[in-house]
Protein backbone atom coordinates (compact mmCIF):
# COMPACT_ATOMS: atom_id res chain seq x y z
CA UNK A 1 0.00 0.00 0.00
CA UNK A 2 1.69 3.17 -1.02
CA UNK A 3 5.20 1.35 -0.84
CA UNK A 4 6.53 2.94 -4.07
CA UNK A 5 4.29 6.07 -3.64
CA UNK A 6 4.54 8.92 -1.54
CA UNK A 7 1.26 9.75 -1.96
CA UNK A 8 -1.41 8.47 0.94
CA UNK A 9 -4.96 7.21 -0.06
CA UNK A 10 -7.69 7.86 1.54
CA UNK A 11 -11.45 6.63 0.81
CA UNK A 12 -14.35 8.54 2.04
CA UNK A 13 -18.08 7.51 1.99
CA UNK A 14 -20.73 10.34 1.68
CA UNK A 15 -17.65 12.54 -0.19
CA UNK A 16 -20.25 14.42 -1.74
CA UNK A 17 -22.80 15.61 0.86
CA UNK A 18 -21.62 18.92 3.52
CA UNK A 19 -19.40 17.50 5.89
CA UNK A 20 -18.10 14.86 3.18
CA UNK A 21 -16.99 17.51 1.08
CA UNK A 22 -15.11 18.89 3.81
CA UNK A 23 -13.43 15.78 4.68
CA UNK A 24 -12.63 15.22 1.13
CA UNK A 25 -11.00 18.73 0.60
CA UNK A 26 -9.20 18.58 3.81
CA UNK A 27 -7.33 15.25 2.87
CA UNK A 28 -6.80 16.48 -0.64
CA UNK A 29 -5.17 19.89 0.36
CA UNK A 30 -2.90 17.24 2.70
CA UNK A 31 -2.02 15.23 -0.70
CA UNK A 32 -3.72 12.61 -0.34
CA UNK A 33 -5.34 10.57 -3.39
CA UNK A 34 -9.46 10.44 -3.09
CA UNK A 35 -11.92 8.04 -3.80
CA UNK A 36 -15.64 9.69 -3.08
CA UNK A 37 -18.29 8.17 -2.76
CA UNK A 38 -21.28 9.04 -3.28
CA UNK A 39 -24.75 8.06 -4.27
CA UNK A 40 -27.58 10.38 -5.35
CA UNK A 41 -25.11 13.05 -5.74
CA UNK A 42 -22.75 12.36 -8.78
CA UNK A 43 -23.06 15.20 -10.60
CA UNK A 44 -21.74 17.22 -6.99
CA UNK A 45 -18.97 14.64 -6.38
CA UNK A 46 -17.72 14.94 -9.97
CA UNK A 47 -17.64 18.50 -10.35
CA UNK A 48 -15.25 18.65 -6.99
CA UNK A 49 -13.28 15.99 -8.60
CA UNK A 50 -12.62 18.40 -11.49
CA UNK A 51 -11.85 20.83 -9.18
CA UNK A 52 -9.75 19.42 -7.00
CA UNK A 53 -7.86 17.71 -10.08
CA UNK A 54 -7.75 21.20 -11.57
CA UNK A 55 -5.51 22.04 -8.19
CA UNK A 56 -3.20 19.05 -8.29
CA UNK A 57 -3.34 17.53 -11.60
CA UNK A 58 -0.91 14.73 -10.60
CA UNK A 59 -3.20 13.85 -7.55
CA UNK A 60 -5.69 10.91 -8.22
CA UNK A 61 -9.60 11.75 -7.06
CA UNK A 62 -12.07 9.06 -8.30
CA UNK A 63 -15.59 8.87 -7.95
CA UNK A 64 -17.08 5.75 -7.02
CA UNK A 65 -21.51 5.61 -7.20
CA UNK A 66 -23.21 2.67 -4.69
CA UNK A 67 -26.49 2.40 -3.14
CA UNK A 68 -25.56 2.17 0.42
CA UNK A 69 -29.13 -0.02 1.13
CA UNK A 70 -27.55 -2.45 -1.27
CA UNK A 71 -24.51 -4.58 0.49
CA UNK A 72 -23.48 -5.89 -3.03
CA UNK A 73 -23.04 -2.68 -4.04
CA UNK A 74 -21.23 -0.74 -1.48
CA UNK A 75 -18.51 -3.95 -1.52
CA UNK A 76 -18.34 -3.67 -5.11
CA UNK A 77 -17.86 -0.42 -4.92
CA UNK A 78 -15.18 -0.66 -2.17
CA UNK A 79 -12.88 -3.65 -3.81
CA UNK A 80 -13.24 -1.53 -7.09
CA UNK A 81 -11.58 1.51 -5.20
CA UNK A 82 -8.93 -0.71 -3.94
CA UNK A 83 -8.20 -1.84 -6.70
CA UNK A 84 -7.69 1.28 -8.69
CA UNK A 85 -6.11 3.35 -6.36
CA UNK A 86 -3.82 -0.09 -4.83
CA UNK A 87 -5.25 0.12 -0.99
CA UNK A 88 -6.10 2.85 1.41
CA UNK A 89 -4.21 4.39 3.99
CA UNK A 90 -7.30 6.07 5.40
CA UNK A 91 -10.49 4.69 5.77
CA UNK A 92 -13.27 7.52 6.52
CA UNK A 93 -17.02 6.19 7.45
CA UNK A 94 -19.02 8.71 6.77
CA UNK A 95 -22.17 8.34 4.75
CA UNK A 96 -25.08 9.05 7.15
CA UNK A 97 -29.08 9.48 6.86
CA UNK A 98 -31.30 10.36 9.44
CA UNK A 99 -34.81 11.84 9.88
CA UNK A 100 -37.30 12.79 12.57
CA UNK A 101 -40.20 10.98 13.34
CA UNK A 102 -41.73 9.23 16.40
CA UNK A 103 -41.02 5.49 16.63
CA UNK A 104 -44.66 4.47 16.49
CA UNK A 105 -45.21 6.17 13.01
CA UNK A 106 -41.32 4.63 11.95
CA UNK A 107 -41.62 1.24 9.92
CA UNK A 108 -39.64 -1.58 10.35
CA UNK A 109 -38.13 -0.52 6.45
CA UNK A 110 -37.25 2.84 7.20
CA UNK A 111 -35.29 0.80 10.23
CA UNK A 112 -33.38 -1.00 8.17
CA UNK A 113 -32.66 1.67 5.66
CA UNK A 114 -31.30 3.72 8.14
CA UNK A 115 -29.07 0.86 9.87
CA UNK A 116 -28.21 -0.11 6.03
CA UNK A 117 -26.43 3.52 5.56
CA UNK A 118 -25.46 4.26 8.56
CA UNK A 119 -24.19 1.02 10.29
CA UNK A 120 -24.14 -1.30 7.59
CA UNK A 121 -22.45 0.34 5.01
CA UNK A 122 -18.92 1.11 7.51
CA UNK A 123 -18.64 -3.14 8.08
CA UNK A 124 -18.97 -3.44 4.67
CA UNK A 125 -16.60 -0.84 3.74
CA UNK A 126 -14.12 -1.72 6.28
CA UNK A 127 -14.25 -5.26 5.42
CA UNK A 128 -13.15 -4.03 1.90
CA UNK A 129 -10.26 -1.89 3.13
CA UNK A 130 -8.97 -4.01 5.80
CA UNK A 131 -6.74 -6.81 4.25
CA UNK A 132 -4.25 -4.15 2.71
CA UNK A 133 -4.45 -2.40 6.01
CA UNK A 134 -3.31 -5.70 7.96
CA UNK A 135 -0.60 -6.41 5.35
CA UNK A 136 1.22 -3.52 5.92
CA UNK A 137 0.83 -2.91 9.65
CA UNK A 138 -0.53 0.31 9.36
CA UNK A 139 -3.97 2.40 8.58
CA UNK A 140 -6.57 4.79 9.89
CA UNK A 141 -10.49 3.78 10.26
CA UNK A 142 -12.53 6.92 11.19
CA UNK A 143 -16.23 6.43 11.66
CA UNK A 144 -18.67 9.38 11.47
CA UNK A 145 -20.96 9.06 14.36
CA UNK A 146 -22.93 12.17 16.07
CA UNK A 147 -23.89 13.34 19.34
CA UNK A 148 -27.24 11.94 19.13
CA UNK A 149 -25.32 8.44 18.91
CA UNK A 150 -24.09 9.37 22.38
CA UNK A 151 -26.77 10.81 24.51
CA UNK A 152 -29.96 9.98 22.38
CA UNK A 153 -32.55 12.49 20.54
CA UNK A 154 -36.41 12.32 20.81
CA UNK A 155 -38.00 11.26 17.87
CA UNK A 156 -34.85 10.47 16.17
CA UNK A 157 -34.92 6.86 17.47
CA UNK A 158 -33.47 4.33 14.31
CA UNK A 159 -31.19 7.36 13.77
CA UNK A 160 -29.62 7.71 17.48
CA UNK A 161 -29.58 3.87 17.27
CA UNK A 162 -27.23 3.22 14.22
CA UNK A 163 -24.90 5.99 15.64
CA UNK A 164 -24.82 4.28 18.77
CA UNK A 165 -23.64 1.10 17.17
CA UNK A 166 -21.02 2.68 15.31
CA UNK A 167 -19.77 3.94 18.44
CA UNK A 168 -19.61 0.32 19.92
CA UNK A 169 -18.54 -0.40 16.42
CA UNK A 170 -15.52 1.54 16.70
CA UNK A 171 -14.67 0.26 20.22
CA UNK A 172 -14.51 -3.27 19.50
CA UNK A 173 -12.35 -3.06 16.09
CA UNK A 174 -10.00 -1.04 17.97
CA UNK A 175 -9.10 -3.96 20.31
CA UNK A 176 -9.37 -6.09 17.25
CA UNK A 177 -7.25 -4.29 15.02
CA UNK A 178 -4.67 -2.59 17.19
CA UNK A 179 -2.62 -5.30 16.95
CA UNK A 180 -2.07 -4.88 13.42
CA UNK A 181 -1.43 -1.16 14.07
CA UNK A 182 -4.26 0.03 12.87
CA UNK A 183 -5.89 2.74 14.60
CA UNK A 184 -10.04 3.09 14.93
CA UNK A 185 -11.99 6.15 16.31
CA UNK A 186 -14.91 7.56 15.81
CA UNK A 187 -16.24 11.42 15.33
CA UNK A 188 -19.63 12.34 16.60
CA UNK A 189 -20.24 15.73 15.56
CA UNK A 190 -22.82 18.30 17.07
CA UNK A 191 -25.26 20.58 15.46
CA UNK A 192 -23.50 21.18 12.34
CA UNK A 193 -24.83 23.78 9.75
CA UNK A 194 -25.23 21.49 7.40
CA UNK A 195 -28.69 20.70 4.55
CA UNK A 196 -28.97 17.57 6.59
CA UNK A 197 -30.50 20.21 8.94
CA UNK A 198 -32.91 22.21 6.51
CA UNK A 199 -35.82 20.50 7.65
CA UNK A 200 -35.57 22.43 11.10
CA UNK A 201 -36.58 26.04 11.19
CA UNK A 202 -34.64 29.13 11.58
CA UNK A 203 -36.42 29.42 14.86
CA UNK A 204 -35.13 25.57 16.13
CA UNK A 205 -31.72 26.39 14.66
CA UNK A 206 -31.78 29.33 16.70
CA UNK A 207 -32.56 27.31 19.75
CA UNK A 208 -29.97 24.41 19.28
CA UNK A 209 -27.22 26.97 18.95
CA UNK A 210 -28.33 29.06 22.30
CA UNK A 211 -27.86 25.13 24.02
CA UNK A 212 -25.04 25.15 22.48
CA UNK A 213 -22.04 26.70 25.10
CA UNK A 214 -20.22 28.27 22.22
CA UNK A 215 -23.36 29.41 21.08
CA UNK A 216 -23.41 28.79 17.78
CA UNK A 217 -23.68 26.09 15.27
CA UNK A 218 -20.46 23.77 14.48
CA UNK A 219 -19.44 24.10 10.27
CA UNK A 220 -18.42 21.41 8.31
CA UNK A 221 -14.79 22.40 8.19
CA UNK A 222 -15.01 22.03 11.80
CA UNK A 223 -16.05 18.38 11.81
CA UNK A 224 -13.32 17.60 8.88
CA UNK A 225 -10.32 18.86 11.28
CA UNK A 226 -11.44 16.70 13.48
CA UNK A 227 -11.36 13.30 11.39
CA UNK A 228 -8.21 14.72 9.76
CA UNK A 229 -6.40 14.59 13.02
CA UNK A 230 -7.22 11.28 14.00
CA UNK A 231 -6.01 9.93 10.96
CA UNK A 232 -2.68 11.87 11.70
CA UNK A 233 0.26 11.02 13.21
CA UNK A 234 0.06 13.34 15.68
CA UNK A 235 -3.13 10.57 16.58
CA UNK A 236 -0.55 7.84 16.76
CA UNK A 237 -1.17 6.77 19.96
CA UNK A 238 -4.80 7.51 19.62
CA UNK A 239 -7.58 4.36 19.57
CA UNK A 240 -10.95 3.44 20.15
CA UNK A 241 -12.12 6.73 21.36
CA UNK A 242 -15.01 8.85 20.16
CA UNK A 243 -14.07 12.65 19.86
CA UNK A 244 -17.01 14.82 19.80
CA UNK A 245 -17.25 18.50 17.90
CA UNK A 246 -20.60 19.72 19.34
CA UNK A 247 -19.67 23.17 20.81
CA UNK A 248 -20.06 21.59 24.36
CA UNK A 249 -23.67 20.84 23.63
CA UNK A 250 -22.97 17.31 25.62
CA UNK A 251 -20.21 17.03 28.33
Amino acid sequence: MNRFNKRKNVLVTGGAGDIGEAIVRKFHGASFNVAIHCFKSVDRANALKEELLKKDPQSIVNVYAADFKDPEAVFAMAEKATQDIGGFDVLVNNAGFGKQKLISDTSYEEWRETFAINTDAAFICTKAVLPSMIREKAGKIINVSSMWGITGASCEVDYSASKAALIGFTKALAKEVGPSGINVNCVAPGVIDTKMNDHLSREDLKELANETPLGRLGTPDEVAEAVFFLASEAASFITGQVLSPNGGFVI
